[in-house]
Protein backbone atom coordinates (compact mmCIF):
# COMPACT_ATOMS: atom_id res chain seq x y z
CA UNK A 1 0.00 0.00 0.00
CA UNK A 2 1.47 3.65 -0.99
CA UNK A 3 2.92 5.40 1.79
CA UNK A 4 -0.24 8.37 1.22
CA UNK A 5 -3.15 5.62 1.81
CA UNK A 6 -0.77 3.97 5.05
CA UNK A 7 -0.95 7.20 6.47
CA UNK A 8 -4.78 8.73 5.67
CA UNK A 9 -5.73 5.11 7.25
CA UNK A 10 -4.17 6.01 10.50
CA UNK A 11 -5.54 9.32 10.23
CA UNK A 12 -8.74 8.15 10.08
CA UNK A 13 -8.58 5.51 12.58
CA UNK A 14 -6.75 8.29 14.92
CA UNK A 15 -9.75 10.26 14.02
CA UNK A 16 -11.94 7.42 15.20
CA UNK A 17 -10.21 6.90 18.65
CA UNK A 18 -10.82 10.39 19.48
CA UNK A 19 -14.69 9.59 19.77
CA UNK A 20 -13.65 7.56 22.96
CA UNK A 21 -13.49 10.50 24.63
CA UNK A 22 -17.23 11.02 24.73
CA UNK A 23 -17.42 8.54 27.31
CA UNK A 24 -16.74 11.18 29.49
CA UNK A 25 -20.37 12.34 29.08
CA UNK A 26 -21.57 9.23 30.41
CA UNK A 27 -23.67 9.53 34.10
CA UNK A 28 -20.94 7.67 35.49
CA UNK A 29 -17.79 7.09 33.16
CA UNK A 30 -16.13 4.36 35.47
CA UNK A 31 -19.08 2.00 34.88
CA UNK A 32 -17.89 -0.53 33.27
CA UNK A 33 -21.37 -1.58 32.18
CA UNK A 34 -22.07 1.88 30.77
CA UNK A 35 -18.38 1.96 29.18
CA UNK A 36 -19.08 -1.17 27.01
CA UNK A 37 -22.60 0.14 25.98
CA UNK A 38 -20.95 3.26 24.82
CA UNK A 39 -18.38 1.49 22.79
CA UNK A 40 -21.11 -0.39 21.08
CA UNK A 41 -22.90 2.79 20.48
CA UNK A 42 -19.51 4.20 18.44
CA UNK A 43 -19.29 1.02 16.45
CA UNK A 44 -23.17 1.69 15.87
CA UNK A 45 -22.73 5.15 14.97
CA UNK A 46 -19.89 4.04 12.06
CA UNK A 47 -22.60 1.53 10.34
CA UNK A 48 -25.54 4.71 10.63
CA UNK A 49 -23.09 6.84 9.20
CA UNK A 50 -21.91 4.31 6.26
CA UNK A 51 -25.52 4.07 4.82
CA UNK A 52 -25.53 7.63 4.07
CA UNK A 53 -22.03 8.56 3.37
CA UNK A 54 -21.89 7.76 -0.17
CA UNK A 55 -25.37 9.02 -1.05
CA UNK A 56 -26.12 10.34 -4.74
CA UNK A 57 -28.36 13.45 -5.37
CA UNK A 58 -28.46 12.33 -8.98
CA UNK A 59 -29.38 8.70 -8.19
CA UNK A 60 -31.29 9.03 -4.82
CA UNK A 61 -33.00 6.26 -2.66
CA UNK A 62 -34.88 5.73 0.94
CA UNK A 63 -31.81 4.71 2.99
CA UNK A 64 -32.72 3.72 6.17
CA UNK A 65 -29.83 5.05 8.68
CA UNK A 66 -31.90 3.97 12.03
CA UNK A 67 -34.10 1.02 11.98
CA UNK A 68 -34.85 -1.58 14.94
CA UNK A 69 -31.35 -2.92 14.57
CA UNK A 70 -29.23 0.59 14.67
CA UNK A 71 -31.79 1.99 17.26
CA UNK A 72 -29.81 4.97 17.95
CA UNK A 73 -31.37 8.41 18.86
CA UNK A 74 -34.53 7.65 20.37
CA UNK A 75 -35.93 5.95 17.31
CA UNK A 76 -39.96 5.20 17.42
CA UNK A 77 -40.81 2.03 17.34
CA UNK A 78 -43.78 2.79 15.33
CA UNK A 79 -41.87 4.25 12.78
CA UNK A 80 -40.32 3.09 9.37
CA UNK A 81 -37.33 6.19 8.28
CA UNK A 82 -35.33 6.69 5.38
CA UNK A 83 -33.35 9.43 3.89
CA UNK A 84 -32.63 10.65 0.39
CA UNK A 85 -30.25 12.73 -0.64
CA UNK A 86 -31.57 15.64 -2.88
CA UNK A 87 -29.57 18.26 -5.10
CA UNK A 88 -32.30 21.78 -4.43
CA UNK A 89 -32.33 23.03 -7.69
CA UNK A 90 -33.21 19.34 -9.42
CA UNK A 91 -36.37 17.82 -10.13
CA UNK A 92 -37.31 14.54 -8.70
CA UNK A 93 -40.26 12.34 -9.12
CA UNK A 94 -42.00 10.38 -6.12
CA UNK A 95 -44.11 7.19 -7.13
CA UNK A 96 -45.80 4.31 -5.16
CA UNK A 97 -48.97 3.67 -2.96
CA UNK A 98 -49.38 4.76 0.62
CA UNK A 99 -50.08 1.21 2.30
CA UNK A 100 -52.56 0.97 5.75
CA UNK A 101 -50.36 3.04 7.73
CA UNK A 102 -51.37 6.19 10.18
CA UNK A 103 -49.44 8.74 8.57
CA UNK A 104 -46.71 9.27 5.62
CA UNK A 105 -44.55 12.46 5.83
CA UNK A 106 -41.73 13.55 3.67
CA UNK A 107 -39.39 16.47 5.40
CA UNK A 108 -37.19 18.45 2.85
CA UNK A 109 -34.63 19.46 5.19
CA UNK A 110 -31.26 21.80 4.48
CA UNK A 111 -29.45 19.76 6.88
CA UNK A 112 -29.79 16.49 9.09
CA UNK A 113 -27.99 14.04 11.13
CA UNK A 114 -26.26 12.69 8.20
CA UNK A 115 -21.89 12.07 7.91
CA UNK A 116 -22.39 14.76 4.50
CA UNK A 117 -24.72 16.88 6.52
CA UNK A 118 -25.22 19.58 9.13
CA UNK A 119 -27.61 20.35 11.00
CA UNK A 120 -30.75 22.64 9.40
CA UNK A 121 -34.04 23.72 9.46
CA UNK A 122 -36.72 21.76 7.82
CA UNK A 123 -37.70 23.88 4.36
CA UNK A 124 -40.96 21.84 3.02
CA UNK A 125 -43.46 19.23 4.57
CA UNK A 126 -45.40 17.39 2.43
CA UNK A 127 -47.84 14.94 3.89
CA UNK A 128 -49.34 11.81 1.86
CA UNK A 129 -52.55 12.63 2.77
CA UNK A 130 -52.96 16.03 1.25
CA UNK A 131 -51.64 14.59 -2.11
CA UNK A 132 -53.58 13.20 -4.63
CA UNK A 133 -54.40 9.25 -4.14
CA UNK A 134 -55.67 6.96 -6.59
CA UNK A 135 -58.11 3.85 -5.52
CA UNK A 136 -55.26 2.00 -3.91
CA UNK A 137 -53.11 4.85 -2.69
CA UNK A 138 -50.87 5.29 -5.45
CA UNK A 139 -49.38 8.70 -5.86
CA UNK A 140 -47.09 10.08 -8.54
CA UNK A 141 -45.51 13.44 -7.32
CA UNK A 142 -42.86 15.94 -8.59
CA UNK A 143 -40.77 18.05 -6.50
CA UNK A 144 -39.17 20.76 -8.25
CA UNK A 145 -38.31 22.46 -11.46
CA UNK A 146 -41.70 24.20 -13.47
CA UNK A 147 -45.19 23.05 -13.11
CA UNK A 148 -45.06 20.14 -15.38
CA UNK A 149 -48.00 18.55 -17.78
CA UNK A 150 -48.42 16.03 -15.04
CA UNK A 151 -51.54 14.03 -13.65
CA UNK A 152 -50.27 13.68 -10.04
CA UNK A 153 -49.02 16.04 -7.79
CA UNK A 154 -46.20 18.89 -7.86
CA UNK A 155 -44.29 20.68 -5.42
CA UNK A 156 -41.98 23.54 -5.72
CA UNK A 157 -38.20 22.32 -4.27
CA UNK A 158 -36.35 25.04 -1.67
CA UNK A 159 -33.26 25.20 -3.25
CA UNK A 160 -31.64 24.35 0.06
CA UNK A 161 -33.27 21.13 0.61
CA UNK A 162 -30.17 18.60 0.43
CA UNK A 163 -32.37 15.86 2.17
CA UNK A 164 -36.03 13.64 2.40
CA UNK A 165 -36.67 12.53 5.76
CA UNK A 166 -39.39 9.70 5.54
CA UNK A 167 -41.15 8.28 8.22
CA UNK A 168 -44.37 6.23 7.94
CA UNK A 169 -46.24 5.48 11.34
CA UNK A 170 -48.11 2.65 11.99
CA UNK A 171 -50.39 1.28 14.80
CA UNK A 172 -50.85 -2.36 13.69
CA UNK A 173 -47.42 -4.08 13.59
CA UNK A 174 -47.36 -6.23 10.65
CA UNK A 175 -50.85 -5.95 9.84
CA UNK A 176 -52.09 -4.23 6.16
CA UNK A 177 -50.04 -2.95 3.56
CA UNK A 178 -46.94 -1.15 3.92
CA UNK A 179 -45.46 2.16 2.03
CA UNK A 180 -44.39 1.45 -1.48
CA UNK A 181 -41.83 4.20 -2.46
CA UNK A 182 -39.69 4.82 -5.29
CA UNK A 183 -37.42 8.36 -6.10
CA UNK A 184 -36.21 9.01 -8.98
CA UNK A 185 -34.28 12.24 -10.49
CA UNK A 186 -35.97 13.54 -13.84
CA UNK A 187 -33.65 16.51 -14.28
CA UNK A 188 -30.65 13.90 -15.77
CA UNK A 189 -30.39 11.11 -17.46
CA UNK A 190 -29.63 7.56 -15.37
CA UNK A 191 -25.91 6.21 -15.48
CA UNK A 192 -22.60 7.61 -14.38
CA UNK A 193 -19.36 5.74 -13.62
CA UNK A 194 -17.18 5.21 -10.46
CA UNK A 195 -17.28 7.48 -7.98
CA UNK A 196 -13.87 9.34 -8.10
CA UNK A 197 -11.15 8.71 -5.89
CA UNK A 198 -11.07 12.31 -4.01
CA UNK A 199 -14.52 11.94 -3.64
CA UNK A 200 -14.03 9.02 -1.56
CA UNK A 201 -11.52 9.89 0.49
CA UNK A 202 -13.61 12.90 1.05
CA UNK A 203 -16.43 11.17 2.64
CA UNK A 204 -14.74 8.60 4.69
CA UNK A 205 -12.93 11.95 6.00
CA UNK A 206 -16.61 13.29 6.94
CA UNK A 207 -17.80 9.32 8.12
CA UNK A 208 -14.50 9.36 10.28
CA UNK A 209 -15.53 12.63 12.13
CA UNK A 210 -19.31 11.47 12.24
CA UNK A 211 -18.39 8.84 15.09
CA UNK A 212 -17.56 11.64 17.51
CA UNK A 213 -19.68 14.47 16.07
CA UNK A 214 -22.79 11.69 16.56
CA UNK A 215 -21.98 10.82 20.18
CA UNK A 216 -21.71 14.15 21.12
CA UNK A 217 -25.45 14.57 20.15
CA UNK A 218 -26.30 10.85 21.59
CA UNK A 219 -24.57 11.20 24.55
CA UNK A 220 -25.26 15.00 25.36
CA UNK A 221 -29.14 14.23 25.01
CA UNK A 222 -29.42 12.79 28.65
CA UNK A 223 -26.26 14.87 30.10
CA UNK A 224 -28.36 18.06 29.55
CA UNK A 225 -31.35 16.76 30.90
CA UNK A 226 -29.29 15.35 33.77
CA UNK A 227 -27.98 18.82 34.19
CA UNK A 228 -31.21 21.04 34.02
CA UNK A 229 -32.88 18.74 36.46
CA UNK A 230 -35.11 16.61 34.43
CA UNK A 231 -34.94 13.42 36.44
CA UNK A 232 -38.36 12.36 37.30
CA UNK A 233 -39.75 15.36 35.65
CA UNK A 234 -40.46 16.12 31.97
CA UNK A 235 -39.72 19.49 29.84
CA UNK A 236 -41.26 19.96 26.35
CA UNK A 237 -39.65 20.83 23.14
CA UNK A 238 -40.90 20.57 19.69
CA UNK A 239 -37.68 19.24 17.85
CA UNK A 240 -37.51 21.58 15.55
CA UNK A 241 -34.80 21.72 13.02
CA UNK A 242 -33.08 18.93 14.64
CA UNK A 243 -35.22 15.68 13.37
CA UNK A 244 -38.76 16.55 14.72
CA UNK A 245 -41.44 16.40 12.52
CA UNK A 246 -43.41 20.00 12.30
CA UNK A 247 -46.22 20.53 14.91
CA UNK A 248 -45.50 17.58 17.44
CA UNK A 249 -45.64 18.12 21.16
CA UNK A 250 -42.96 16.29 22.26
CA UNK A 251 -42.38 15.13 26.71
CA UNK A 252 -39.52 14.01 27.42
CA UNK A 253 -37.28 13.40 30.80
CA UNK A 254 -35.34 10.77 32.47
CA UNK A 255 -37.06 8.40 34.63
CA UNK A 256 -34.91 7.12 37.85
CA UNK A 257 -35.70 4.38 40.01
CA UNK A 258 -34.63 3.28 43.15
CA UNK A 259 -34.96 -0.47 44.29
CA UNK A 260 -38.84 -1.41 45.18
CA UNK A 261 -40.43 2.13 43.22
CA UNK A 262 -42.37 2.15 40.03
CA UNK A 263 -42.85 5.02 37.99
CA UNK A 264 -47.00 6.16 36.94
CA UNK A 265 -46.84 7.78 33.78
CA UNK A 266 -50.60 9.56 34.12
CA UNK A 267 -51.90 11.69 31.52
CA UNK A 268 -55.21 12.73 29.30
CA UNK A 269 -55.51 12.49 25.59
CA UNK A 270 -56.46 14.85 23.39
CA UNK A 271 -59.99 15.01 21.80
CA UNK A 272 -58.42 14.38 18.20
CA UNK A 273 -55.35 13.39 17.61
CA UNK A 274 -53.98 11.76 14.65
CA UNK A 275 -51.09 9.81 16.42
CA UNK A 276 -49.50 9.27 19.77
CA UNK A 277 -47.21 7.13 21.42
CA UNK A 278 -44.75 6.99 24.34
CA UNK A 279 -41.29 5.09 24.65
CA UNK A 280 -38.51 4.17 26.56
CA UNK A 281 -34.58 5.13 25.81
CA UNK A 282 -31.89 3.28 27.86
CA UNK A 283 -29.37 5.65 29.29
CA UNK A 284 -27.22 6.47 26.12
CA UNK A 285 -30.31 7.11 24.06
CA UNK A 286 -30.91 3.99 22.22
CA UNK A 287 -34.50 3.06 22.32
CA UNK A 288 -34.75 0.05 24.19
CA UNK A 289 -35.53 -3.05 22.19
CA UNK A 290 -38.78 -3.30 21.69
CA UNK A 291 -39.13 -6.29 19.84
CA UNK A 292 -38.64 -8.97 22.91
CA UNK A 293 -39.99 -5.86 25.46
CA UNK A 294 -42.95 -4.15 25.75
CA UNK A 295 -41.06 -0.48 26.21
CA UNK A 296 -43.16 1.19 24.30
CA UNK A 297 -47.31 1.82 23.47
CA UNK A 298 -48.72 3.57 20.65
CA UNK A 299 -52.84 4.87 20.97
CA UNK A 300 -53.80 1.16 19.36
CA UNK A 301 -51.08 -1.07 22.00
CA UNK A 302 -52.44 0.83 25.08
CA UNK A 303 -55.64 0.12 27.35
CA UNK A 304 -57.10 3.55 28.02
CA UNK A 305 -58.78 3.75 31.64
CA UNK A 306 -62.47 4.55 32.48
CA UNK A 307 -62.32 8.11 33.01
CA UNK A 308 -60.40 8.15 29.12
CA UNK A 309 -56.97 8.83 30.20
CA UNK A 310 -53.58 6.81 29.92
CA UNK A 311 -51.92 5.48 32.92
CA UNK A 312 -48.61 3.74 32.37
CA UNK A 313 -46.14 1.77 34.48
CA UNK A 314 -42.35 1.84 34.68
CA UNK A 315 -41.02 -0.85 36.60
CA UNK A 316 -38.09 -3.24 36.84
CA UNK A 317 -40.67 -6.40 37.77
CA UNK A 318 -43.62 -6.87 35.77
CA UNK A 319 -46.42 -5.29 37.74
CA UNK A 320 -49.38 -7.22 36.33
CA UNK A 321 -50.86 -4.00 34.35
CA UNK A 322 -51.75 -3.91 30.83
CA UNK A 323 -49.53 -0.95 30.53
CA UNK A 324 -46.30 -1.99 31.66
CA UNK A 325 -43.22 -0.02 30.09
CA UNK A 326 -40.71 -2.35 30.77
CA UNK A 327 -37.34 -0.80 30.97
CA UNK A 328 -35.12 -4.41 30.17
CA UNK A 329 -33.45 -4.62 33.65
CA UNK A 330 -32.36 -0.89 33.95
CA UNK A 331 -33.49 1.71 36.72
CA UNK A 332 -32.54 4.67 34.75
CA UNK A 333 -32.77 5.67 30.96
CA UNK A 334 -34.97 8.36 29.06
CA UNK A 335 -38.86 8.06 27.90
CA UNK A 336 -40.50 10.57 25.06
CA UNK A 337 -44.35 11.10 24.84
CA UNK A 338 -45.54 12.06 21.63
CA UNK A 339 -48.79 13.86 20.40
CA UNK A 340 -49.06 14.35 16.45
CA UNK A 341 -51.33 16.01 14.58
CA UNK A 342 -53.56 17.11 18.19
CA UNK A 343 -56.02 19.46 19.01
CA UNK A 344 -54.37 19.99 22.10
CA UNK A 345 -50.71 18.92 23.84
CA UNK A 346 -51.50 17.19 27.31
CA UNK A 347 -49.10 17.20 29.82
CA UNK A 348 -47.84 14.18 31.01
CA UNK A 349 -47.33 13.58 35.23
CA UNK A 350 -45.22 11.58 36.45
CA UNK A 351 -45.36 10.01 40.38
CA UNK A 352 -42.66 7.61 42.26
CA UNK A 353 -44.78 5.23 44.48
CA UNK A 354 -43.78 1.76 46.30
CA UNK A 355 -43.92 -1.20 44.03
CA UNK A 356 -45.46 -3.05 46.41
CA UNK A 357 -48.35 -0.32 46.55
CA UNK A 358 -49.40 0.30 43.03
CA UNK A 359 -52.54 -0.99 42.75
CA UNK A 360 -53.44 1.25 45.33
CA UNK A 361 -52.43 4.41 43.28
CA UNK A 362 -54.51 2.85 39.94
CA UNK A 363 -57.89 2.89 39.24
CA UNK A 364 -59.78 0.16 40.75
CA UNK A 365 -60.69 -1.18 37.54
CA UNK A 366 -57.22 -1.77 36.18
CA UNK A 367 -57.18 -5.41 34.90
CA UNK A 368 -54.76 -7.81 36.67
CA UNK A 369 -52.32 -9.36 33.68
CA UNK A 370 -50.82 -12.54 34.15
CA UNK A 371 -46.88 -14.27 33.34
CA UNK A 372 -48.72 -16.39 30.78
CA UNK A 373 -50.75 -13.61 28.83
CA UNK A 374 -47.94 -10.93 29.16
CA UNK A 375 -45.46 -14.11 27.29
CA UNK A 376 -48.51 -13.77 24.37
CA UNK A 377 -48.67 -10.36 24.11
CA UNK A 378 -44.53 -10.36 23.65
CA UNK A 379 -44.73 -12.78 21.25
CA UNK A 380 -47.37 -11.61 19.20
CA UNK A 381 -45.75 -8.22 19.52
CA UNK A 382 -42.14 -10.17 18.10
CA UNK A 383 -44.48 -11.36 15.52
CA UNK A 384 -46.09 -8.10 14.35
CA UNK A 385 -42.50 -6.37 14.48
CA UNK A 386 -40.41 -8.83 12.11
CA UNK A 387 -43.84 -9.10 9.48
CA UNK A 388 -43.89 -5.77 8.66
CA UNK A 389 -41.55 -3.29 6.60
CA UNK A 390 -38.41 -2.61 9.26
CA UNK A 391 -36.00 -0.68 6.61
Amino acid sequence: MPISETSQWRAWLERMVGAEGMLDRLADPDDPQARAEAHRLLFAILATGYQTAFADPDHPDFVPSVSSILNTVGVNPDFIYGAARIDGSGVYRLSGTRGDGVFVFLDLVAGGLGPMEDLGPSVGMIDLDACTLGPDGAFDIVLGGERPDHAGDWFPLDPRAVTIGLRHAYYDWGVGRDLRIAIERVDRRVGGGPVPAAEIVHRLDRLSAFVERYAAFALGYGQRQRAQGFVNRLEYDDWAGRGGVAGQHYYQGIFRLEPGEAMIIDTAVPDQVRYWNVQLNDPLWNTIDWMNHQSSLNAAQARLDGDGRFRAVIALDDPGVPNWLDPAGRNEGSLMLRWTGASSGPEPTLRIVPAAELRSHLPADTPLVTPEQRDEMIRNRRRGAQWRRRW
